[in-house]
């Protein structure tokens, strides 16, 4: 398949996210290839968020937040990153969500991905270099997001905090979502974490990298126990 195929694919395709429960999401088929694509995903989210941190030219609003925490508490980004996700998981027990098996691999796998990828990788010296890490860290972001979304293993902590909330109090997933990261953002800032031009460049860029990779890795899956209509996703994100 060509490059211009795929391009015209990831920007004329609907993208179909089944809403299902924790257990229907292991039951719709295909679970080998979504796993696979789930761990992957994962991973690479991981590898993404240290090639942002070595890049030292700004963060997205949650890791302001997670460094910040972490230059006060004095342990690895990655364990911030991984109690951040647990905690934020006590807010959808109001909410009445339940995690399903992808929002508890996210909550562990990104930030153990991180902290091996911070052993290994170094800051450039040189600001090419650190561009070259925040332009690279930006976009694989963008597609580590859409390979485990479109797993259909069910959202990140972070992000089901945002559907939850949107759902709850009737407002608009795009103000909730511009509440809570403005939040952390500014949180995370006062506690001294790297806001940055790639802080603005990752708020510009992430929506169009995610939508445009999404509808090509989006796995159709077919809920086994009821049936369901899919929700057009017109924007996504990851995290």
């Amino acid at each position: 398949m060509s490059p211009l195929h795929l391009a015209r694919r990831g920007l004329s395709r609907r993208v179909d996210l089944l809403p299902m429960t924790p257990l229907e999401q292991v039951r719709a088929g295909r679970f080998a290839h979504r796993f696979t694509q789930l761990i992957a995903g994962l991973v690479l989210y991981g590898v993404s968020m240290a090639m942002l941190l070595r890049s030292g030219l700004g963060l997205d609003p949650w890791d302001v937040f997670h460094q910040g925490v972490q230059t006060h508490w004095g342990v690895s980004f990655g364990t911030v990153v991984i109690v951040t996700s647990f905690v934020v998981l006590l807010f959808w027990i109001p909410l009445r969500q339940w995690p399903g098996l992808g929002t508890l691999l996210n909550s562990v796998l990104i930030g153990i991905a991180t902290d091996v990828t911070l052993r290994f990788l170094s800051a450039p010296e040189n600001l090419a270099g650190r561009w070259s890490l925040l332009i690279g860290g930006i976009v694989a972001n963008g597609l580590a997001g859409a390979l485990y979304i479109g797993s259909q293993f069910g959202p990140g902590p972070r992000d089901g905090l945002m559907t939850g909330l949107a759902r709850r109090t009737g407002r608009s997933i795009r103000l909730v979502r511009t509440t809570i990261e403005v939040t952390v953002l500014v949180l995370g800032w006062l506690l001294g974490g790297t806001v940055g031009v790639g802080t603005v460049l990752y708020a510009v860029g992430i929506g169009p990298i995610v939508q445009f990779f999404l509808p090509i890795l989006t796995v159709r899956v077919h809920p086994p126990t009821r049936v369901v209509v899919p929700a057009s996703v017109p924007e996504a994100s990851a995290g």
